[in-house]
């Protein structure tokens, strides 16, 4: 039996722009895995529209951090080679690595270029405010200093299907380009009447030449890095059956437990469930649903009834599919999808997603090491431990849940034989003191059970009907698990 995987996001968006989290991600590969991380989800590695630029802003795929392009060499996070380094070092100990990947839009383009558009409603893509008239887009990318290294495709208007500036008029607006089979891909989310167009050029999945390019860059850029995995960004605005398409054609070319989670920013189950469909149930996606249970339950204290916290979540209908997770780049302070969860409730959010049974967890670099920025948040590094610890220790076997109470819940993993010393019982409440009878078996009876977060000083006797009375503080939550348990893992070794 294996290990619970975990995974961690290794980067948040304040990142300082000194061109070294390359080789942060070399030094803690480590440390890391000893906490019981075994994948790291890296930012997007290619190079954006400048330097300081996260890498969303995608102007080159085949850029590592190699060209002298957009003023400078190195990503904000270091050199190609760097890159290349940082993730031998994970693998040498047993880390799998996922690239983020921006395969949406293109930004930064070397020129314009004269085209007909149309102009359309933003709030409704289908409805078109204009006669067609040209604009001057910038959507010319020919790569001047790679000189054709790598692949010697270049991009023009065609190669997309819609912008939003006109450099003739210095005009803002969302234009969809117009010509031979051009239109908004259908087989997208359905918010503002179409969601294909999101930001800067739109990548037209429409074109065959298109689609044959972004296959051959996805094979370049895996066997390039040597990564596990992509995390794909922004996937609800992608034509869904070329990702299925993309998808398939990486597993066949590099194994079916290469590994895919997608970025669907959306806490519609059904909108979830569609792609799902589309895809063959090939991806995993983010818990997003969840993410706004956790920060709505924070923000609210004793008044959210935490027994409906998995209720209408990707987890609680899709668990093979969810990657359940507390914060990210996009919800931390100050950022677009701003949506923090405060930190009282963090550790009863990370039991949630760490102690449990189903979703494959990811914790966020700016809840473990902390954000950068004029508005810093340390790290908590010492809270997530002992949670990570249990995880990889204790949190095995059948689960039994105890969510029949609104400010008080919890639940027990009953071990396995695999791992000596497994099992364990945790509690948790957003009210006053509390706490929960909770069966363990009767095979333990006379066990002490002691909380390893020591947020609650009680030694649980367990009866001899198997039960156990397990305390929590206000506000907090406690991890039971047993006293002897270190030395059954010893005897096992």
């Amino acid at each position: 039996m294996e290990r619970n995987h975990t995974m961690m996001q290794f980067f948040e968006w304040h990142l300082a722009n000194d061109g070294d989290h390359w080789n942060r991600l070399a030094l803690l590969a480590g440390e890391i895995k000893e906490c019981g991380i075994d994948a790291l989800w890296i930012p997007p590695a290619t190079k954006g529209i400048s330097q300081e630029d996260n890498g969303y802003g995608i102007y080159d795929g085949y850029d590592l951090g190699e060209f002298d392009q957009k003023g400078t060499v190195r990503t904000k996070y270091g050199t190609k080679q760097e890159l290349l380094d940082g993730i031998a070092a994970c693998k040498n100990v047993g880390i799998q690595v996922y690239s983020d990947v921006v395969m949406n839009h293109k930004a930064g383009a070397d020129d314009t270029e004269r085209f007909e558009v149309i102009e359309v409603d933003p709030n409704d893509r289908y409805r078109v405010v204009s006669e067609p008239f040209e604009i001057d887009g910038w959507t010319k990318f020919s790569f001047p200093a790679r000189n054709g290294k790598h692949s010697s495709f270049k991009w023009s208007h065609y190669h997309f299907n819609g912008t939003d500036y006109d450099a003739n008029e210095d005009r803002i607006g969302i234009f969809q380009i117009l010509g031979d089979n051009k239109r908004w891909n259908r087989h997208v989310d359905k918010e503002f009447g179409n969601y294909d167009y999101l930001m800067f050029a739109n990548i037209d999945y429409h074109h065959p030449a298109v689609q044959a390019e972004m296959l051959y860059w996805g094979e370049w850029f895996i066997n390039t890095t040597r990564c596990d995995g992509l995390r794909l960004d922004a996937i609800k605005h992608i034509n869904h059956k070329f990702i299925s398409v993309f998808v398939h054609a990486m597993r066949l070319k590099f194994g079916k437990d290469f590994y895919f989670v997608g970025e669907f920013w959306k806490p519609d189950l059904e909108a979830c469930q569609n792609f799902l469909n589309y895809v063959d149930y090939e991806i995993d996606l983010f818990d997003v649903s969840l993410h706004y249970h956790f920060h709505e339950a924070s923000l609210a204290g004793r008044n959210y009834d935490l027994s409906e916290i998995f209720e209408d979540t990707l987890v609680g209908t899709h668990p093979t599919n969810a990657v359940t997770f507390v914060d990210n780049h996009d919800s931390q302070p100050q950022e677009a999808l701003e949506s923090w969860v405060e930190d009282w409730f963090k550790p009863l959010a990370y039991a949630l997603i760490l102690l449990r049974k189903d979703g494959y967890p990811c914790v966020f670099y700016g809840d473990y090491i902390g954000i950068n920025g004029e508005n810093p948040i340390q790290g908590k590094k010492d809270m997530i431990d002992p949670i990570l610890d249990a995880r990889y220790h204790y949190a095995y076997g059948d689960q039994k849940d105890y969510f029949d109470h609104g400010n008080t819940i919890g639940w027990v993993r009953k071990g396995v034989s695999d791992f000596p010393g497994s099992g364990c019982a945790v509690v948790m409440t957003n009210g006053d003191d509390g706490k929960k009878r909770m069966y363990v078996g009767k095979k333990l009876a006379g066990q002490i059970w002691i909380d390893i977060t020591g947020n609650h000083p009680s030694r649980v006797k367990i009866t001899k009907d198997g039960f156990g009375q397990f305390r929590v503080k206000s506000a907090t939550v406690s991890i039971y698990v047993k006293e002897n348990a270190l030395e059954e893992q010893e005897q096992k070794r």
